[in-house]
């Protein structure tokens, strides 16, 4: 290697932060590999170090890591890659360099994702062709290889920990030994294993080459019998600890493996208990392996339905205030780590009672700010930025950058800390109002709103809001359809409504009023489901041909027909219903175009039949049909 590119390979070192330069990774990496792909290292390594040193100078914020892929094998189907169809066969060919190169997509704001791939792409074929024609560069984003990942197409993973790295910023080494280490334990214990899962600082963009490596193994303890769980547990979670560091020997990967093992069950408690850690391994993690249960979490997460319990939430308000207590009485050097959590759990406990999933420490205040500095304006920025002071001195403490902290420094702390925690506890109660404020304006304009559906179904169109109680009582109470005591309910909805206004309901009220609306709610949509299904049943023609029961279901402009309402694959066409009462063209049709046209019809319109039917009815169903009456 010459000198300018010895000095290029420090340079590149230093920026990005590795211990060893790129040359002196793959030096070690090479000992790790079979001969054949060392003979090729060789004999292409002045090529590759010139495509990496140009591709580096172009574009190197977006680079994550270059590595080698291995030759395919004769008629070996290759896994979905740039330029090279999915599942495709491969011929062998000695001549072709294939390089990966894996682009951070994370920050692509000018154009769109694949944009900026198409844009790399092209740079990067043109470099390779000027340096050797059998140079042929894959360019992979990120989010397109955790997307995999996420489908459960893992074969991109094996490719990569089969290669032999050029270049890396840590996170191709991630999933090398992480891959690695993912099918050692699988061969070991696959009837155990429920989800492998890439976590941390890799997958929040925030890896650097030193970064640890964090995954999390998920085990199924649902079905022991042989030892309790907790023996399970330490069991396979010490082989697997020892499966990690064969798997560091093997990949010649020396970052730090950082394996937390959970069982099944206390993975679910920790899920109910709004544990910050479990909503972010779900909400950021990347499945290396799943049997269907962590993707399933993260798209319930992602949709909302896992949410913190009230119990959590009050854990997570009421431990404050105790943990400020005990800071007063342990000595002042181990004092900040509560310090710390007096004020993050109370601020966690705000945004959970806001509606957001518990975050992790780091994101904390981040949110805090956004949402009631920034966005709600229920909070001054100078409490956050206590916040925020108590966060970094705690991490630099941690991280070994602050190596004591001065009895001076606590006291300030926890000066600022008491003002910071009373200041959120009457943030709660902002909170709290304004949840209730939205609460009892939801609940009655829902109320009205489903009355003014079911006055629609009984033919009434529309009612000035000042007429909604008496029509609803006139056309619905008096005559016996829905009884009395929803009147009251009712009547003291619309009060609690003004009381709200005024300025005069309780909490306690409020809760009543949730509770009634929800009766009455559930009472009306059950009213309008009987007295839409007694409707739909009227606009059903019912024929008998033959041995079998036949339907014609007559919905406003078009029918459907049902050859045989008894068999289980049902026969289902439709026609249009022309102006004369008979039917157009029967087309072939299905149970799922009925049940769609059955929801968009609100009330089914008055059937009249007319006589060209009856002819329409003997061409479908033969001249042997009968139509049945009171059935």
């Amino acid at each position: 290697m010459t000198k300018k590119n010895k000095g290029y390979e420090r340079k590149n070192a230093e920026k990005t932060g590795m211990k060893d330069s790129p040359a002196v990774l793959q030096g070690k990496a090479l000992d790790k590999l079979p001969k054949d792909v060392q003979e090729k290292l060789k004999t292409i390594k002045t090529k590759l170090e010139k495509f990496q040193k140009r591709v580096l100078d172009k574009f190197d914020k977006y680079i994550m890591g270059m590595t080698l892929l291995p030759p395919p094998k004769p008629d070996q189907k290759l896994p979905n890659l740039p330029n090279q169809p999915g599942g495709q066969k491969q011929t062998e060919d000695k001549d072709k360099i294939s390089v990966l190169v894996l682009i951070d997509d994370s920050d692509s704001k000018k154009m769109s994702k694949y944009e900026l791939k198409d844009k790399l792409t092209a740079i990067m074929n043109s470099v390779a062709q000027e340096i050797d024609k059998n140079l042929k560069p894959q360019a992979v984003i990120l989010s397109e290889l955790w997307q995999n990942c996420y489908d459960g197409k893992y074969e991109l993973l094996q490719l990569i920990s089969l290669s032999a790295p050029i270049f890396d910023r840590g996170m191709l080494a991630a999933i090398k030994i992480a891959e690695v280490h993912k099918t050692m334990i699988l061969k070991k214990f696959e009837k155990y294993i429920v989800s492998y899962v890439l976590a941390g600082s890799l997958v929040q963009g925030r890896a650097t080459p030193t970064s640890d490596i964090d995954v999390w193994i998920v085990i199924d303890d649902t079905d022991v019998k042989k030892m309790t769980r907790a023996e399970l547990k330490d069991k396979l979670r010490a082989i697997i600890i020892g499966i990690g560091i064969e798997a560091g020997e093997i990949t010649g990967i020396k970052n730090k493996l950082n394996i937390q093992v959970y069982i099944l069950t206390d993975f679910w408690d920790n899920l109910k208990e709004a544990n910050p850690i479990i909503f972010t391994l779900l909400r950021d993690g990347v499945p290396f392996y799943d049997r269907g249960i962590f993707m399933a979490w993260k798209q319930l997460l992602k949709m909302g339905k896992i949410k913190p319990s009230p119990e959590a939430i009050d854990m997570f308000m009421g431990s404050g205030e105790q943990m400020l207590k005990r800071v007063e009485m342990k000595l002042k050097d181990i004092g900040m780590e509560d310090i710390y959590y007096a004020i993050l759990t109370p601020s966690q406990a705000a945004l959970m009672l806001h509606g957001v999933p518990p975050p992790a420490p780091k994101e904390t205040a981040t949110l805090m700010r956004e949402i009631f500095v920034q966005k709600e304006k229920l909070l001054e920025d100078k409490f956050i930025k206590i916040l925020e002071k108590v966060i970094d001195t705690r991490k630099a403490i941690e991280h070994g950058e602050k190596k004591e902290i001065s009895g001076k420094e606590i006291d300030e702390l926890l000066r600022e800390s008491d003002k910071y925690l009373k200041r959120i506890k009457r943030l709660f109660t902002q909170i709290e109002k304004m949840k209730e404020e939205k609460d009892m304006i939801k609940i009655y304009e829902t109320i009205v709103t489903i009355i003014r559906d079911v006055l629609r179904m009984e033919g009434i169109e529309k009612v000035e809001d000042v007429e909604v109680v008496k029509v609803f009582e006139d056309e619905l109470i008096s005559q016996g359809k829905i009884p009395a005591k929803f009147l009251r309910i009712l009547n003291e909805i619309i009060k609690a409504k003004k009381d709200y206004d005024d300025k005069k309901l309780t909490k306690m009220e409020v809760e009543m009023v949730k509770k009634d609306s929800n009766e009455f709610i559930k009472f009306i949509v059950e009213y309008m489901q009987r007295k839409r299904g007694r409707e739909i049943e009227r606009a059903k023609i019912r024929v008998k041909h033959g041995n079998k029961y036949g339907e014609v279901i007559l919905l406003g402009h078009e029918a459907f027909i049902i050859q045989d309402i008894d068999s289980q694959e049902k026969q289902i066409s439709r026609a249009k219903i022309k102006e004369d009462g008979s039917l157009g063209a029967v087309e072939k049709s299905s149970l799922e175009e009925l049940e769609k046209s059955l929801a968009k019809v609100e009330i089914p319109p008055k059937v009249f039949i007319k006589e060209p039917i009856f002819e329409d009815l003997k061409n479908i169903f033969g001249r042997d049909v009968e139509i049945l009456v009171n059935y």
